[in-house]
């Protein structure tokens, strides 16, 4: 497979070493970046002198093809002082060089770090002006940030895979999961009139709504529906329906049902159109939804407000992730700039005490999770998904692209920063419906016939 981006002395290239500089895995170790500035910041100096040395992409990939990314390197360092450059970059703990941004959010409670993050002072914590700015839908959050109207995102933990890939748009575009804005938090809630149809094998003919083609929603529906014998693509109807305007759909009869965030599965509850089947947590506990997303180009060319903005994300993940502070997000996230949501709901969702629509209160206190390490085996599954149905024609190199975008050594060494456990691998092993998942050998889960195996 060919590389994401075209520069091999991209950072990417080489996330798999340490944050120390030594090449292995341990994203815990404690040690201090080197002197010379390698790792993540000190490689995005060397690509920022490469093109501004070299401005045309032509130029830049004839030299690069030539003479090999290793001999190019040596002839820059020859005459310009890159040590210096990397040292100046992996130091990038200084005044942000821009300090007025726009971050665009689906008002959803997957959101709320970066909700949260305004109207509880963690971005002018770190020397920011941030403005959180509710956006009508998914798309319309994708162009955005690529027209960068939007400085940062809120988006679905699929969307920067896409992006860099360059599918569901015209070209590839690099984009990064700096940190995952939530785990858990998704259900599948049916209208009512199916509360005598649990069994999903009862589906066929079903209409459901998930938030987005590139979505944690479609493909754990997708994973749901051919566990149980169900083919998403022949059996029944799946469009995209913003969030926002899931229970009104429910409630008009369009779909049958829907796999979507909070706090529309409690809103809908709420409401009295619909019951939640079932919280996606019990598909897969900890499983990613959305992410705070920054083009990669911000790594290079702004490193202090990167740095302060992804500090200040870590920072309001933390607060939002104690249960004694549950209540006290719910509600500063639930006005009418933010999610504009009752009070109640939100903090059903967050709390994880919620009326199910079955006639009982549920106790889940991990019903929403935040954790901000963006793990890459969370990155290969949805490349698999990705792969499997259709998304992605050609064949990948699961690991190399997930390292690309799902940034674990940068929201570990935030982590770090705050005090915050950090993993001693990128990856881990998952179990996803009493199945599991090995990030090393991911090919079998991109093949699986629809009714698995």
């Amino acid at each position: 497979m060919p590389r994401l981006f075209a520069d091999p002395l991209d950072a990417s290239a080489r996330l798999g070493a340490c944050a120390c500089g030594q090449d292995h895995a341990g994203l815990a170790c404690d040690a201090p970046p080197p002197a010379d500035g390698t790792g993540a910041h000190g490689e995005a100096a060397e690509q920022a002198v490469f093109r501004a040395v070299f401005p045309d992409d032509a130029t830049r990939r004839g030299l690069l093809t030539r003479f090999g990314a290793a001999a190019v390197a040596g002839a820059l360092a020859s005459v310009f002082p890159l040590g210096a450059a990397r040292e100046a970059m992996a130091q990038a703990t200084g005044t942000p060089e821009k300090k007025d941004l726009k971050i665009g959010f689906i008002p959803i409670t997957c959101a709320t770090p970066i909700i949260m993050a305004h109207p509880m002072g963690f971005y002018q914590r770190h020397g920011l002006n941030v403005e959180v700015i509710r956006t009508a839908g998914w798309a319309v959050i994708r162009d955005k940030s690529i027209a960068r109207e939007y400085d940062a995102a809120h988006m679905l933990s699929p969307m920067p895979l896409a992006m860099s890939l360059g599918v569901g748009v015209a070209a590839p575009i690099p984009w990064a999961v700096a940190a995952i804005e939530n785990t858990n938090g998704q259900a599948i809630t049916l209208a009512n009139r199916h509360k005598d149809r649990r069994d999903p094998k009862d589906w066929k003919g079903f209409r459901f709504a998930v938030p987005f083609d590139f979505s944690m929603h479609n493909y754990l529906l997708r994973h749901y529906l051919a566990e149980h014998g169900i083919d998403p693509d022949k059996d029944v109807q799946i469009r995209s329906v913003p969030p926002p305007e899931m229970v009104a759909n429910l409630r008009a009869d369009n779909i049958d049902g829907f796999l979507g965030p909070d706090p529309f599965n409690q809103r809908a509850v709420f409401d009295g159109v619909g019951f939640i089947h079932v919280l996606t947590k019990e598909l897969w506990d900890g499983h990613p939804c959305c992410a705070f997303a920054v083009p990669r180009s911000m790594i290079s060319e702004t490193p202090n407000t990167f740095g302060a903005l992804l500090r200040a994300i870590v920072e309001a993940t933390a607060h939002a992730a104690k249960p004694e502070n549950r209540k006290e997000v719910a509600t500063a996230i639930s006005a009418q700039n933010y999610l504009n949501q009752p009070e109640t709901v939100v903090a059903q969702v967050l709390t994880g005490t919620f009326a199910d629509g079955l006639g009982a209160v549920q106790r889940v206190p991990n019903r929403i999770g935040f954790d901000p390490f963006p793990w890459q085996s969370m990155a290969i599954w949805i490349l698999t998904q990705m792969r499997r149905w259709g998304q992605v024609k050609t064949e990948l190199d699961y690991a190399q692209v997930a390292a690309q975008v799902f940034l674990a050594l940068d929201a570990g060494r935030a982590m770090r920063e705050m005090g915050l456990a950090v993993p001693a691998s990128a990856t881990r092993g998952e179990t996803i419906m009493g199945r599991s998942f090995d990030p090393a050998n991911p090919a079998g889960w991109a093949d699986r016939a629809i009714r698995g195996a």
